[in-house]
């Protein structure tokens, strides 16, 4: 059976299939509208409706994401709503109102849903770190100002395949992974 994954995101999707190897998955590039929400369940929950919505073979199984970002200084925020922070303040903003605070924690997570036969099923991973200082190459979002804890590197400067293994979405898509293998 394939399952498709709902991404624009070509690096979402690289890192989703080198971890998923053993699954069929195609990438499907729709462009979903993303409800302002801080509950990434919802999201996904609409983001999944809309897909319906837009495809042909409601029997198709299909996985959305949405990841976020949590800084402690501000309470949780901007969690869901990252998309909008980078796009207004970017990196160098999130770093300044940590920097501001003196608050650096921050908890890098990544909710996935799966659809299969009408019902979604919800998987989680998490990456607790701080925000630093931009450091390493920007290919994805906020990979540059977040420091895993325990290592010394942000995700921006670490190789694909040593992010890979310590990850939010590496930690969510292996328990998609031994979901599907129960199924």
């Amino acid at each position: 059976m394939t399952i498709y994954f709902i991404t624009g995101n070509k690096n979402k999707f690289d890192e989703a299939k080198s971890i998923l190897k053993d699954v069929n998955l195609k990438q499907l590039n729709i462009d979903l509208p993303e409800i302002q929400e801080i509950d990434s369940r919802k999201i996904i929950e609409e983001k999944l409706k809309e897909a319906l919505r837009r495809t042909k073979n409601k029997k198709e199984e299909f996985i959305v994401e949405d990841a976020s970002l949590s800084l402690k200084c501000l309470n949780g925020l901007p969690g869901s709503l990252i998309k909008w922070f980078m796009h207004t303040i970017g990196n160098k903003g999130l770093y300044e109102i940590s920097k501001k605070y003196k608050k650096y924690n921050a908890e890098a997570k990544d909710t996935i849903g799966y659809y299969k036969k009408g019902k979604i099923y919800f998987f989680e991973g998490k990456v607790k770190g701080k925000i630093v200082k931009a450091r390493g190459k920007n290919n994805f979002g906020w990979d540059p100002i977040f420091l895993p804890n325990g290592y010394n590197k942000t995700f921006a400067e670490m190789p694909k395949e040593e992010k890979n293994k310590i990850s939010h979405r590496k930690e969510v898509l292996e328990k998609l992974k031994r979901f599907l293998k129960k199924k």
